[in-house]
């Protein structure tokens, strides 16, 4: 249950957003209590917003990877304007914003979260542990994408700021905006190698997953990439190939600006259908993928199977930079190795079609490996204010990061590269 106090419990704000001066009265109420020195006295200092339409999407955006469609304003504002991350669904708004020497200097998305659902880093046995020694694991602020286990940047911040940031003082101003919503804990989940530094301080617990991916190694076709691969491999690749043409199976792509509404219909009973065979409720509504095509344009794309003139199944892919993102993916019949040809091998030309360096198809899945993804090590940092259970979580993350290390070294072992390829 939430605090009386937090923001959950507290009037949301109107949906048009604060004014720019009231942000400015909360912002300098929060300096004058949270305010902590950085290197060469840089005085930082954090605040939190509750809806992204808070922020003007001109100053969220100048802090975003411009190549990441993760981070856009943009992104967060279709989860939002559809319903999918409200304090309804658990997924309560609660991004940060940090001011360097009282000039904002960055953002991070964030969340309160009262369950752990759409994460992708497990923490159900943490809240387990906790509910049966009768203490609050939830609400916890989360800083990270919804429903995204993608590596990426989560501490947006100007150059100035990283710079002059500490991971003592990072350490205190996230603490300290997770004591004001009311959080038992804060997590970041998936950052990249430079918050990574930022994130490595003394008490704050560290986990290791894996993932795999595909990388791009100067490809111009397909058939460049099966010559890398062993004859077995190459053979086994081409067979499950042939089988699925063989079963009258073709393919289309539609770029997101040119994605038809039937088509869009259609993609959403599949995506859906992904979650109710396994009993679950879809985390996303159809309104959020009309809203994305809006939002990112071609650098969304739906590959539909088509099979006797019907679409039998899609996936959807998002292009940023040099990195393609396989994210979502349903069929309503099954078909022989329909799966691996919708989403990895169609991902694999579209990336090598689109110049992508590298195919991040989302998380788990050892099937990946046989086909050329290869294992990556992902990461996310952890804060819990329960000094007993923070003891007890570091030894388990240590004990987890052993055993996902030794996984991906055993991994390595079973990619299907020839020998003689470096």
């Amino acid at each position: 249950m939430s605090d009386p106090g937090s923001p959950s419990n507290r009037p949301a704000s109107p949906q048009g957003g604060s004014s720019h001066e009231t942000l400015h009265e909360t912002r300098q109420t929060t300096v004058q209590a949270a305010q902590q020195t950085g290197e060469a006295g840089a005085r930082f200092a954090v605040d939190t917003i509750r809806s992204i339409h808070d922020i003007e999407e001109a100053r969220w955006d100048r802090f975003s990877d411009g190549s990441n469609p993760f981070l856009h304003h943009g992104f967060f504002r279709a989860l939002e304007d559809t319903g999918c991350t409200t304090a309804g669904t658990g997924w309560q708004p609660h991004h940060l914003l940090f001011y360097l020497n009282d000039e904002l200097a960055g953002v991070a998305p964030g969340y309160l979260k009262t369950h752990s659902m759409g994460e992708y880093v497990f923490d159900w046995a943490w809240a387990d542990a906790y509910r049966r020694y009768g203490v609050d694991y939830y609400p916890k602020l989360l800083l990270a994408i919804p429903f995204t286990p993608s590596t990426g940047r989560r501490l947006m911040l100007s150059e100035a700021a990283r710079s002059a940031l500490t991971p003592a003082v990072l350490h205190d101003l996230l603490n300290k905006a997770a004591s004001d919503a009311g959080a038992h804990s804060w997590h970041l989940l998936f950052p990249d190698s430079a918050d990574q530094a930022l994130l490595d301080n003394p008490g704050t617990l560290h986990r290791l997953g894996c993932q795999f991916h595909w990388h791009n190694r100067g490809y111009r076709h397909f058939e460049d990439f099966l010559a890398t691969l062993t004859s077995r491999k190459r053979k086994s690749i081409r067979r499950e190939r042939r089988q699925v043409q063989e079963q009258g199976i073709d393919f289309v792509r539609f770029s997101g600006d040119r994605l038809p509404d039937p088509v869009l219909s259609a993609f959403y009973v599949f995506y859906q259908a992904t979650y109710r065979k396994r009993g679950q409720q879809p985390y996303l509504n159809r309104a959020f993928f009309a809203a994305l095509r809006e939002q990112l344009g071609d650098r969304l794309q739906v590959v539909m199977a088509v099979r006797d003139r019907q679409m039998i199944a899609g996936a959807l892919f998002l292009r940023g930079g040099d990195t393609l993102y396989g994210r979502y993916w349903g069929c309503l019949e099954e078909f022989d190795h329909l799966h691996f040809e919708t989403c990895y091998y169609q991902g694999i030309e579209l990336a090598i079609a689109s110049g992508c360096l590298r195919f991040d198809a989302g998380a788990q899945g050892e099937h990946k490996l046989i086909r050329g993804f290869e294992p990556v090590l992902t990461h996310s940092w952890h804060w819990v204010t329960h000094p007993g259970f923070r003891d007890a979580l570091a030894e388990f993350c240590c004990e987890e990061a052993d055993q996902v290390r030794a996984y991906r070294d055993d991994a390595m072992t079973a990619l299907p590269y020839r020998s003689d390829i470096a």
